[in-house]
Formats: structure tokens, C-alpha cells, sequence
């Protein structure tokens, strides 16, 4: 089966032990992207390695990155896919901004081969 690239982003978040993944459906809610990822890591060092291994998954499967924003603070990341933009917080910041709250009407996707 050819993984999609939310299917690819889903995983590398997970194989870091991002936790609380939600997949919001963006598509006819914003221009920016059809998917949000959110989830979260619980120190720096995961906030980065999780956003890292979303990068690397989606270069190795030919996907471009567009941009990757926040690295070094490790709050909140922001990794451009296009299509997809995961949002890696640290724990501290993810109720903050409470991104699902902020794009409620967007609904939630269960990743397929992901559960």
C-alpha cells in the first residue's frame, strides 16, 4: 500500500511517542493546509526529535518540507508539508493554545493503518 502523507506524518510522530495525535480534516475550513496534525512530546529534546522525524519521513518518502518553525525554542513547532502541517508542542503549551478548541467545526480523523 503507497502511505499517504498524513499516513507517513501520523507514524513518524508516533514512532517518537508524540502523544495525544489528533488529525484534524482542514479541507473546506482553511486555505492553508487539507490536514492538521497536533500532538505533543513532554521535554524539548522529544519536541524536536518528534518534529525531526516528521521532516525526515516525509524526505525520504519524496515529499517536500516547505518550512519548519520553532526548532530551537521546542514550544511549538510547526512542520509545513503542504497538504499536511503537523504542530508539535510541548506539553506546557499544547492547552494554551488549544488548537483543537481554535478549529473546533474542523472534524477529527482516525489515520487509517494507524490504530
Amino acid at each position: 500500500m503507497n502511505e499517504t502523507l498524513l499516513q507517513i506524518s501520523y507514524k513518524a510522530a508516533d514512532d517518537k511517542h508524540a502523544e495525544d495525535i489528533v488529525v484534524l480534516n482542514m479541507q473546506g475550513i482553511s486555505l492553508l493546509a487539507d490536514y492538521f496534525i497536533i500532538c505533543h512530546g513532554n521535554s524539548d529534546r522529544q519536541v524536536q526529535a518528534i518534529a525531526r522525524e516528521i521532516q525526515e519521513k516525509a524526505e525520504e518518502n519524496g515529499y517536500e518540507v516547505k518550512r519548519v518553525e520553532g526548532l530551537d525554542s521546542a514550544r511549538w513547532v510547526l512542520v509545513d508539508l503542504g497538504d499536511v502541517v503537523a504542530h508539535v508542542f510541548h506539553k506546557d503549551e499544547r492547552g494554551f493554545y488549544n488548537l483543537e478548541r481554535l478549529w473546533g467545526d474542523a472534524p477529527q480523523l482516525e489515520v487509517p493503518g494507524n490504530e
